[in-house]
C-alpha cells in the first residue's frame, strides 16, 4: 500500500521523514476473524432449519419471506425482546458517530439474540462463504437466524456476501432486507465499500443497482472511488463514476481519489477521475498535490498527463519542497529532466532554504546534478547562505564535489552567519567539513581549486592536528594553513595547533620543521620565580597571580599547559625536540621543575644550559636568514642539507 512521506525541515536535506499516511485497515472477513473464536453449541432453530432444508428448497423467495416473518412474530409474541427503533439510521456518506459505533442497526421484524456471535462461523455466513443459497434461504426462514444480526466485529450477512463475492446471496439478502444496503461495520464499512475493496465486480454493480450509497465512507473517510483507486482497479472505478460517486473526497489525511491513482500511475484511472471533474490541485494535509505525489514516486506517465491538463508545475508543499525538490530527493532523473524541460524553476528554495541542486548533491546523483547545474543560478546560491560544495563536503559526495568545482562554484564560499551558529565550532567552509570527514581525495580536490586552508575560526589544520590525520595536515601546511594561528576564543601564548600536536612527536616534529614557533614557548611571565597554582577553569586563565600581584598575560602559557596531568609526562621529549628549534632559551623555573621529576631527563637540561653550541645557532641563523623551502637549494652538501632541515641530530666535521 501506498504512503505518502514527508519532508524534515531545518537543516541540509538529511534525512528529514514525513509521517506516514496512515496504514488502512484490511476489510472484515469474517470467514477468516470467526475461526478464532471458541465453540459453542448451535442453537436449536439452527439445527431445526438444517433439518428442514430439503423441505424449504422448494419454497420461492416470496413464500420464504412470508414465513420467517409469521415465525418472528408469534416469537415476538411470546416474549422475545422487542426491536431496536427503527429511526437509527446512518446517514448517507457519513461514518458513525462514536458513540454508536459497534452497535448494529436493525430494520428487519426478526429480533436479535441477546448477544452477538461468538468468533466461530456462524451457519448463515458459512453457507453464504460457501454460496449455498439454498442453505441460505432455509436458515433464514427458520426462527433462529436473522440476517441483520451482526457477527463480532459487526460484520452482517450483507457483508459476508460482498467480501465473498456472492452475488446471488447477495441478491437473495438485498430483496429479504433492502433495509440494509447501506449499513455500516465496526469500522464504518458499508457492503459497497468491503466489494470495492475485496474487489468484486459483479457485487458492486448489484449493490449500486439497488440503491447502496457510492460515496458512504469508512472511519479514515476512505469512500468506495477512493479504494478502488487504491485497488488500482479501473472497471470499479468506472462503475462508481457512472452511478455519481463524488470524485473530490479528500481521506483522512487529505488524499483525493486522483492522489491514489496518480502515485500507482494508472494514467486510464486518472483520465477517468479528471474527465469526471477530478481536480489537480487539492493539497492534502501536508500541502501535497497529486502533481507533487507523481514526481515524488517517479510516475512520470501520470506527470505527463497532470501537466498536460494545466496542474502547476512549481507547487510547493507546505514545507516550501517543489516537486523538483522531491524528484531530486529520490532520485528520479528522468522525472527531473521532464519537471526542467517543462520549465520547472529550479531556484525555488524550500523552507530549509535549500535549493533542488542542493538536494540532489546530497544525494550524490551526478546526473542529476548535473541537469540542474545550468538552471541554478550562482547568486541564488549565494543568497541561500550555503554552497552545494559545503553539502558534497559533508556528504562525502567526491564525485558531485568535482563536477560541481568544474562548473565554478566558489571553493572559498562560507556559511552564512546564520547556518555557522548551528555548529559549535563556527564552521564555515567546504574545506573544514571534508577535513572533519577525514576525506582526503575532497580536501586535495579544494585545495588544488585554490581553497584557502584559513578561513575558519577553528582551522582545518587544528582539526586534522588534533585527530592525528597526518596526511590531511600534509597537504593543509603544503598549501599554506598557517601553523601559527591563535584561536579566538581560547588565547594561548604559543602556537595553538601545539596543544593537540604533541603526544604525536612525528608530527609535533614536522609542523616545528614547516615554520611552527617553537621560540614562544619559552618566554614566561614568571621566569625563575614561583609559578601560582594552576587554575583548571577557563575563567581564570586571562589572569594569572605573580609575586608583585595580578599581572594579566595574553592567554594560557606553555608551561601550564605542559603541566596538564596527561600531558606532563611526554615533557622532557618535548622540550627535547622544542630546544633543536631555538637558539640561547631560558627554561623557566615550572619546566625545570618538570625536568628534574625524572633522572633520565638531565641530559635536556644540559642541552639548553647556556651557551649553546654554535652549530645550533649557526643552523638557527641560516634558516631564519634563507628560509625552510629554499634550504635544497644552497650549494651545500647533502649531510648539511639535512642537518639544516632537522633530519639529522649532528654533524661530525
Amino acid at each position: 500500500m501506498w504512503t505518502c512521506v514527508t519532508r524534515a525541515k531545518g537543516h541540509v536535506m538529511k534525512d528529514e521523514q514525513r509521517p506516514l499516511k496512515k496504514e488502512r485497515r484490511p476489510l472484515q472477513t469474517t470467514h477468516d476473524s470467526l475461526e478464532t473464536g471458541k465453540p459453542r453449541a448451535i442453537m436449536a432453530a439452527d439445527t431445526a432449519a438444517l433439518d428442514d432444508y430439503s423441505a424449504y428448497g422448494d419454497l420461492s423467495d416470496d413464500e420464504l419471506l412470508q414465513l420467517a416473518i409469521h415465525r418472528s412474530l408469534d416469537e415476538a409474541q411470546a416474549g422475545q425482546r422487542s426491536l431496536r427503533p427503527p429511526d437509527l439510521k446512518v446517514s448517507r456518506g457519513q461514518p458513525v458517530a462514536p458513540e454508536q459505533q459497534g452497535a448494529a442497526h436493525y430494520s428487519s421484524p426478526n429480533p436479535p439474540r441477546e448477544k452477538p456471535p461468538d468468533l466461530e462461523e456462524e451457519p448463515l455466513f458459512q453457507a453464504i462463504r460457501m454460496g449455498h443459497v439454498g442453505r441460505l434461504k432455509a436458515l433464514i426462514a427458520s426462527a433462529g437466524t436473522n440476517p441483520m444480526l451482526p457477527s463480532k466485529p459487526g460484520w452482517l450477512a450483507i457483508h459476508q456476501a460482498a467480501c465473498c463475492d456472492q452475488e446471488e446471496c447477495l441478491r437473495f439478502l438485498l430483496s429479504a432486507q433492502p433495509g440494509m444496503i447501506n449499513q455500516r461495520t465496526e469500522h464504518a464499512e458499508t457492503a459497497l465499500l468491503v466489494a470495492v475493496g475485496s474487489e468484486n465486480l459483479r457485487c458492486a454493480q448489484l449493490l449500486l443497482e439497488n440503491g447502496a450509497d457510492p460515496d458512504a465512507a469508512n472511519r479514515d473517510h476512505e469512500t468506495p472511488l477512493y479504494k478502488a483507486c487504491e485497488r488500482d482497479h479501473p472497471a470499479l472505478v468506472a462503475l462508481l463514476l457512472n452511478h455519481g460517486a463524488a470524485v473530490n473526497t479528500k481521506c483522512f489525511q487529505g488524499w483525493t481519489a486522483l492522489h491514489e491513482a496518480t502515485c500507482r500511475n494508472n494514467v486510464e484511472i486518472c483520465q477517468m477521475l479528471l474527465k469526471a471533474g477530478g481536480k489537480h490541485s487539492p493539497a492534502d494535509n501536508y500541502g501535497i498535490t497529486p502533481l507533487f505525489t507523481a514526481a515524488q514516486s517517479g510516475q512520470l506517465a501520470s506527470l505527463r498527463l497532470l501537466v498536460k491538463h494545466g496542474a502547476d508545475i512549481n507547487t510547493q508543499a507546505a514545507d516550501g519542497a517543489t516537486a523538483l525538490h522531491e524528484a531530486a530527493k529520490n532520485g528520479h532523473a528522468d522525472i527531473v529532466e521532464f519537471l526542467l524541460s517543462q520549465k520547472a524553476d529550479a531556484n525555488i528554495t524550500g523552507k530549509a532554504g535549500l535549493l533542488p541542486l542542493h538536494v540532489a548533491t546530497r544525494k550524490g546523483s551526478e546526473a542529476l546534478v548535473s541537469m540542474l547545474i545550468p538552471a541554478t543560478s550562482k547568486a541564488r546560491v549565494r543568497r541561500t547562505g550555503i554552497s552545494p560544495l559545503h553539502v558534497a563536503a559533508e556528504h562525502n559526495r567526491d564525485d558531485v564535489l568535482e563536477i560541481l568545482i568544474r562548473a565554478g562554484f566558489d571553493v572559498n564560499a562560507q556559511l552564512c552567519e546564520e547556518r555557522s551558529r548551528l555548529y559549535e565550532d563556527r564552521r564555515s567552509t567546504a574545506l573544514y567539513l571534508a577535513v572533519a570527514n577525514d576525506n582526503v581525495d575532497n580536501v586535495r580536490a579544494l585545495l588544488d581549486a585554490g581553497a584557502d586552508p584559513n578561513l575558519d575560526v577553528f582551522g582545518p589544520l587544528l582539526v586534522a592536528a588534533r585527530q592525528g590525520w597526518i596526511e590531511n595536515v600534509t597537504l593543509l601546511v603544503e598549501h599554506g594553513a598557517d601553523i601559527n594561528a591563535r584561536i579566538p576564543t581560547h588565547p594561548t601564548t604559543f602556537p595553538a595547533i601545539f596543544m593537540f600536536s604533541m603526544k604525536y612527536l612525528p608530527m609535533f616534529k614536522y609542523l616545528l620543521d614547516n615554520g611552527g614557533d617553537a621560540l614562544s614557548c619559552f618566554r614566561c611571565v614568571y621566569g625563575n620565580g614561583p609559578h601560582p597554582p594552576l587554575q583548571t577553569t577557563r575563567s581564570h586563565r586571562g589572569h594569572l597571580g605573580d609575586p608583585e600581584g595580578q599581572r594579566p598575560t595574553a592567554g594560557v602559557q606553555f608551561c601550564e599547559m605542559i603541566s596538564a596531568p596527561s600531558i606532563s609526562r611526554w615533557a622532557g621529549p618535548i622540550l627535547d625536540v622544542l630546544l633543536d628549534y631555538v637558539g640561547h632559551v631560558t627554561l623557566c623555573s615550572r619546566l625545570m621543575e618538570h625536568l628534574d621529576s625524572y633522572d633520565g631527563w638531565s641530559v635536556i637540561k644540559d642541552k639548553a644550559a647556556l651557551p649553546r653550541r654554535l652549530l645550533q645557532l649557526c643552523r638557527i641563523r641560516i634558516v631564519q636568514l634563507v628560509g625552510r623551502r629554499r634550504l635544497t637549494s644552497l650549494p651545500l652538501p647533502g649531510s648539511l642539507i639535512r642537518f639544516l632541515q632537522h633530519r639529522e641530530a649532528s654533524l661530525d666535521f
